[in-house]
């Protein structure tokens, strides 16, 4: 029997959610209509909303499953309303910019280096390491969050850019002290590219952070060769404002769509990290529990954990296949390798993308891995059992990715 999950709520969320509910009952709700959506983007930009048929729809059923599906709080309402809203205006003005200068869609973002494993398998240990090397291009979460540099802003000083999305830490690390023990977000740090992709409207961030299985189920039929072009562009948006020789990125979503990935960015080195699922899924679904809490009072834990149990297993199935079709790309990393001997795991990396490890690259790794403790923000254990989930269930759905690496 799973346990009842609670959600972790601040007082002023909490009066927000009371006063927000009285306003619901009268008839006053946050606007999330996706015509609302594009209207309030072209008012605040100056511009006309343009996009091409599948963002069109993918905006129509992402904006539709949030009103009818999510049962977003009063307070989840208006940090979505505000997050949608960055992302149609960084659109419109990410068009703009490029019709100013066509020459961006010609910059170069190869070979990047993608790490790609299931969620608590190393993959951010991994890719802070790496994006510690001054020659290695990572995206930001500040960049993320930003994604165009501010009026008046000097090249190369991102200042209040920064600020912000540190002050957005800040805000996280008090609303929900419990998500950000297991997932750490630093303002400063590499962030993940899936998040980069939301702009897209093409993306796993949703169903992510929302019960909204309608957008999921519509999105899992798609050709996510959109998502991963427009991708690139914003890679390159970035790398027009502050370019080095070398990328390094990194998301479990890539899972998912490797053989897209590869189209787009046909030189990459698919770097995949393993752990027993076993070991992670409780960790992974409490992560989205307390995750989807920041947005909604109604979340159904067990049902969030099931829904994500059946979609890892789909991906890193899909990852097989990809695997099988092209195994020159790819290259494994062993979580307990990577906790044991990181830079060893990172020398491995580099040989196989043809990169140098010089001694100064190395001092730089080392110097961020002192100040990166693991379990630095809390430690947090979970159960299966707290989820509604067993040792077999997992192990069924797991049992082909399992086999294959002998976990």
């Amino acid at each position: 029997m799973a346990a009842t999950f609670t959600p972790f709520r601040r007082r002023p969320v909490r009066a927000i959610n009371r006063v927000g509910a009285a306003l619901d009952a009268r008839g006053h709700t946050v606007d999330l209509s996706a015509n609302t959506l594009r209207r309030r983007a072209e008012k605040t930009t100056g511009l006309t909303w343009s996009a091409d048929a599948q963002t069109d729809e993918a905006l129509d059923v992402l904006c539709a499953s949030i009103i009818d599906e999510a049962r977003l709080s009063t307070f989840g309402a208006l940090v979505i309303r505000a997050r949608m809203h960055g992302i149609l205006t960084t659109r419109l003005r990410v068009a703009e910019l490029i019709r100013a200068h066509p020459e961006i869609t010609d910059l170069p973002i190869t070979p990047p280096i993608v790490i790609a494993g299931l969620q608590r398998s190393g993959t951010t240990m991994l890719h802070r390491l790496i994006g510690a090397d001054p020659q290695m291009r990572s995206v930001g979460s500040w960049e993320v969050v930003h994604v165009l540099p501010r009026t008046h802003e000097k090249p190369g000083k991102p200042t209040v850019r920064i600020a912000q999305t540190t002050l957005a830490e800040w805000s996280l690390r008090y609303l929900n002290p419990q998500f950000f023990a297991i997932h750490a977000v630093e303002a400063d740090g590499p962030e993940e590219d899936v998040l980069l992709q939301e702009y897209s409207l093409l993306s796993q961030v949703p169903e992510a952070m929302l019960t909204v299985p309608s957008y999921a189920d519509w999105l899992a039929g798609q050709d996510m060769h959109g998502s991963y072009a427009y991708l690139k562009t914003l890679l390159q948006v970035l790398a027009f404002q502050n370019p080095r020789p070398r990328w390094v990125l990194k998301t479990p979503a890539h899972l998912e769509h490797l053989d897209t990935l590869l189209d787009v960015f046909p030189d990459a080195l698919i770097v995949q990290t393993h752990r027993d699922p076993l070991r992670t899924t409780a960790s992974f679904s409490s992560m989205l529990a307390h995750g989807h809490s920041m947005f909604s009072d109604h979340v159904d834990a067990e049902a969030v954990a099931r829904h994500w149990l059946r979609r890892n297993g789909d991906m890193v199935d899909r990852a097989l296949d990809v695997r099988a079709a092209r195994p020159d790309v790819f290259l494994d990393v062993r979580y307990d390798d990577l906790i044991d001997d990181p830079m060893s795991q990172v020398e491995r990396i580099y040989a196989a993308a043809g990169f140098g490890l010089t001694d100064s690259t190395r001092s730089r790794m080392e110097e961020h891995r002192a100040g990166h403790a693991q379990n630095a923000h809390g430690v947090h254990r979970y159960t299966l059992e707290e989820f509604g989930l067993t040792e077999a269930e997992v192990s069924a759905v797991y049992a082909r990715y399992r086999a294959a690496f002998d976990l």
